[in-house]
């Protein structure tokens, strides 16, 4: 039942985002004629169509993928394999990728094209158990399709700005005086990237919600929520040791990303209570007793907002109420 109020949530940010889009280029051609919204409509269908076919291709290049073979890696092919099966998809390609700190992604256009991606890092840092975890966490993403669904959100921003720049350039630019209409065209700019701002946070929320999503997938296939949380926790340490000059060339990739590396620092912070004999790792007892007495501090749920991972204590939290 938890699952499904998460899938929910999901879906009810495709909806809002989408009938937010529609609102305004309705209000668009209900000010400007006809013309416009079938633009920026051929403008999304574009940018998608882009997203599609490109966008594995540039995620391998920005994150130095190389795929690997059963010969090389084959612990890592049987995990991914046995994972694939209980899930009941094909079996995504393995790759690793050369980026020096602890992390898993999963990418690609469809189930049968998928990938799943590990970095060195993170195969020195986890025990089976745990990277089994996180992988059960990335195999749930393909299962859930939720890569297409933030790929199809995230153009909607990009076309609310898009609608903000060009009007707020005719309205200055466009040979108009003000009683020919460039105060209307001024308030529509103003209400478009307003509308940019707060689909912007939608997305933001439908990226976080399928995280935890895909941690309830990952603890459906493996039946171990502790697992995950102390991979969460090893794999926060690992970040937070990372150089200023690594975190910072990662900064635009954070979606890809087990947790965000930009909060490291703070997030260990917060997690090493959970770790009560400090062994370095989170065990069932300690995940349980640390659910019961953690909490967000306000500050930091707002913060949250503006953020593509959930706090990594609420989902920490969570993962605790799986037991």
């Amino acid at each position: 039942m938890r699952t499904f109020f998460l899938h929910v949530r999901l879906w009810a940010c495709v909806i809002l985002l989408f009938a937010v889009i529609y609102g305004l280029l309705a209000l668009v051609a209900y000010a400007l004629g006809v013309g416009a919204p079938v633009f920026y409509a051929a403008l999304a269908a574009l940018i998608v169509a882009v997203q599609f076919f490109m966008g594995p291709r540039i995620v391998e290049w920005t994150m130095r993928v190389r795929y690997i073979s059963e010969l090389e890696y084959p612990e890592l092919h049987r995990l991914v394999e046995d994972l694939a099966r209980r899930a009941g998809i094909p079996k995504p390609r393995v790759g690793i990728s050369e980026v020096p700190i602890p992390n898993a992604f999963a990418f690609g256009t469809s189930r049968r094209n998928a990938r799943v991606c590990v970095t060195r890092r993170l195969l020195e840092t986890l025990d089976r158990d745990e990277l089994e975890a996180v992988l059960g966490h990335e195999i749930s993403h393909i299962k859930h399709r939720d890569m297409l669904v933030i790929t199809a959100l995230s153009v909607i921003p990009m076309i609310c700005y898009f609608v903000y720049y060009s009007l707020f350039l005719s309205a200055f630019f466009g040979g108009r005086s003000r009683d020919e209409g460039s105060l209307p065209t001024l308030a529509i700019a103003f209400i478009a990237f307003l509308v940019y701002f707060i689909s912007n946070l939608i997305v933001l929320y439908a990226s976080r919600i399928r995280e935890y999503y895909a941690d309830a997938g990952s603890v459906e296939l493996t039946k171990r929520p502790y697992s995950l949380a102390s991979a969460l926790y090893k794999i926060i340490y690992g970040n937070a040791r990372a150089s200023d000059e690594t975190l910072k060339a990662v900064q635009g990739l954070r979606a890809f990303f087990a947790s965000d590396p930009a909060t490291a620092r703070r997030d260990l912070y917060d997690l090493r209570e959970a770790d009560i004999n400090k062994d370095g790792r989170i065990s069932a007892y300690e995940l349980e007793a640390f659910a019961r007495r953690a909490k967000v501090p306000l500050t930091e749920r707002l913060m949250e907002l503006f953020s593509t991972h959930p706090h990594p204590v609420s989902r920490v939290k969570r993962l605790a109420s799986y037991l």
